[in-house]
């Protein structure tokens, strides 16, 4: 089998890199992956039996820059005009504690394919002919979208325990609401090992999972297995329904998937077990303050599919935007409105710039008010009134003022 002409084999700089290695390369992974399923095709990688030091000595020759980016694990990086492309030597694993691996160079290709996770994961394709090389049934798994280990699954997992979070990634993407039996029960068996990993390397798996076009399949089988378990310390008790609603909104409404958004929809909506979890997690601050914008008073409660009537901010989604953001509000709107309320509220964000406050202190003291705490309590006081109307225009301000009496202070 051939794997079909694609775009990113024009890149520039690749036919010179192929060139530089002499024949002796072959594309691997996730560009053949997705060539062949019709996707489009970020990344490149190149397996090769030459050694680092070697790749690095034939591309400098031929004046391609280079980056030893894992030199002591086989990988550099070429770096050419459209990208960068990682070269790795064919390696066999000597040993492994579920963490990392150490590793030897290899001249066997279906020995490096042996040491990799799927089957769909261990095509290899050469650059000049296009001829595909599977080794342990990947085309086929690949015909029937089935995420499947090579050879032993507990085997696999044991040497990386990161493959569980993997499992479920792929199964997210490509599996069709389908699992390998052995793989599931493989994954249910040491989910617990997911403890032992870094909590980056879990979370940065868990949100790439969350962020594949229809994760909820995946999601469910992980919540049947206890995967969660060992990754946060609690879910939301109405997780499931309210996950399901909001990628269901998501696709209806043709809303890009957002990793954070549906990890709200997973996590307890107390602020103070959310935030504990998140920083669990090692996530970013700008990711923890994202989480925390989403967490809408009185959704701890738990989900009814209606908390516009507890109070909630949905009643003016226009000012939630205001006071955090207009994608923390559309994504509020998206987890916790009333389905009715909905495309009125998505319509009222699009496009929507929020206005500048026009008032200013120094407006209120030449109006007599005493320069002071008092200034910023009076202008907040009428900021709250000017929201609460929906932004009206400076003359509405000014006649409040007005109204208010609020400069008789001197």
């Amino acid at each position: 089998m051939k794997m079909p002409q694609a775009e990113w084999t024009e890149r520039r700089g690749l036919a010179a890199l192929i060139a530089a290695l002499d024949g002796k390369a072959r594309f691997v992974g996730g560009a053949v992956r997705d060539t062949l399923l019709g996707l489009e095709v970020k990344d490149v990688d190149i397996a090769t039996p030459l050694l680092p030091e070697d790749v690095m000595d034939r591309l400098t020759a031929a004046s391609i820059k280079v980056i030893p980016t894992g030199i002591a694990h086989g990988t550099i990086t070429a770096v050419l005009p459209d990208g960068p492309v990682e070269i790795t030597t064919l390696r066999r694993d000597v040993s492994t504690d579920g963490r990392r691996a150490t590793v030897a160079f290899s001249d066997d290709w279906k020995e490096d394919a042996a040491r990799r996770d799927f089957t769909i994961n261990a095509l290899f394709a050469d650059p000049q002919t296009l001829e595909v090389f599977d080794y342990f049934g990947g085309l086929n798994d690949l015909k029937e979208l089935r995420i499947r280990f090579i050879g032993s699954a507990a085997e696999r997992i044991a040497e990386d325990h990161l493959r569980i979070m993997r499992y479920f990634r792929f199964l997210a993407r490509f599996g069709q609401r389908q699992v390998d039996d052995e793989a599931f029960d493989a994954c249910t068996a040491a989910a617990a090992k997911l403890e032992m990993l870094s909590r980056e390397r879990v979370a940065d798996e868990l949100l790439k999972l969350l962020g594949t076009a229809d994760p909820r399949f995946a999601v469910s089988q992980m919540q049947g297995a206890g995967i969660f378990e060992h990754i946060v310390e609690e879910l939301d008790r109405d997780s499931g329904k309210l996950f399901n609603r909001l990628v269901e909104r998501e696709q209806r409404l043709h809303v890009e998937p957002a990793a954070i958004r549906r990890l709200v929809a997973l996590l307890p909506k107390a602020a103070d077990k959310a935030s504990h979890i998140a920083k669990s997690l090692k996530l970013s601050k700008k990711m923890q303050r994202a989480i925390a914008e989403r967490l809408l008073p009185g959704s701890e409660s738990g989900f009814n599919g209606d908390v516009e009537n507890q109070g909630s901010p949905l009643t003016n989604i226009r000012a939630f935007a205001y006071r955090t953001n207009v994608d923390a509000a559309r994504d509020v709107a998206l987890l916790f409105a009333e389905e009715t309320a909905l495309p009125d509220m998505l319509a009222q964000l699009k496009d929507w710039q929020p206005p500048i406050f026009p008032l200013t202190g120094g407006y209120l003291i030449e109006r007599g008010l005493k320069p002071g705490p008092v200034v910023a309590k009076t202008l907040a006081e009428i900021e709250t009134a000017w929201i609460a109307q929906r932004f009206p225009d400076e003359n509405w301000i000014k006649k409040y003022v007005d109204d208010q009496n609020l400069t008789l202070q001197a």
